[in-house]
C-alpha cells in the first residue's frame, strides 16, 4: 500500500537502547509520503539515561519527523475526534506501555492516541521491545495478539540463553507491518529469528 498522504502516530515508550534504532525509521515513512506525528510517554521525555539525554532524543524526533512531540494526554486526545490518524505505531513498545494496553490503561500520550486510534476502527502497530514478553507479559502479549485492529512487527528472541524471556521486534519490518495493517492484514512471518540478525 502507498503511505502517501496518510497520516501515521509514531508513539516512542521507554526502551532508550532502541531509540537509536528506530527514529531513523521515521524518515523512511515521510520518504514513502506519509505524515509522521510524534507521541512520546513520560519516560522518554523525562529520563536521562546511559544511552543519551532525553533533550538530545527529544530533538531527534522532532527533527526526524518534522514535527513537535506530543507529550501530553491533553495534545493527544484530538488525535481521536478531530484529527484523526490513519494508523498508530508504537514503536519501541515496552513491557510497562504492553502491559497497560493489553489492560486498557490510558496514562501516558502514546497509550492516549492508541486508544483513540482503536476508537476509530483504524490500526495499532505494535513494536515491542520488552525483557519480559515470555515472562510475566506473556499474557498481556497474547491479549495484543487476538485485539481486533491491532497489529505486531515481526518479532523474535534477541538473547535466547541470557535473557530468555525477551522479544525484540525486527524494527526494519515497520513500514511492511503498516502497509499490510491498513489493509487489514498482518505482515507475516510474525515470528521471526531475531537471534542471528
Amino acid at each position: 500500500m502507498d503511505l502517501n498522504g496518510k497520516r501515521i502516530g509514531f508513539g516512542l515508550t521507554g526502551s532508550h537502547c532502541t531509540l537509536e534504532e528506530v527514529i531513523p525509521l521515521i524518515n523512511t515513512l515521510r520518504s514513502k509520503g506519509a505524515e509522521v506525528v510524534p507521541f512520546v510517554s513520560w519516560t522518554v521525555q523525562s529520563t536521562d539515561t546511559k544511552f543519551g539525554k532525553s533533550a538530545h532524543w527529544i530533538s531527534e524526533i522532532e527533527k526526524a519527523a518534522d514535527h513537535e512531540v506530543i507529550n501530553s494526554i491533553v495534545k493527544a486526545e484530538p488525535y481521536g475526534p478531530r484529527t484523526p490518524l490513519d494508523c498508530m505505531l508504537i514503536s519501541p513498545m515496552t513491557g510497562n506501555s504492553l502491559s497497560k494496553f493489553a489492560n486498557a490503561l490510558t496514562d501516558s500520550p502514546v497509550l492516549m492516541a492508541a486508544k483513540a486510534t482503536l476508537r476509530n476502527g483504524s490500526p495499532v502497530v505494535a513494536a515491542i521491545s520488552t525483557n519480559d514478553a515470555l515472562g510475566l507479559n506473556a499474557k498481556n502479549l497474547a491479549t495484543l495478539l487476538t485485539m481486533k485492529h491491532v497489529f505486531l512487527v515481526p518479532f523474535g528472541q534477541d538473547d535466547p540463553v541470557k535473557k530468555p524471556t525477551s522479544l525484540v521486534a525486527r524494527m526494519e519490518a515497520i513500514p511492511s507491518t503498516i502497509e499490510e495493517a491498513l489493509e487489514g492484514r498482518q505482515y507475516q512471518p510474525l515470528l521471526i529469528d531475531k537471534y542471528n540478525d
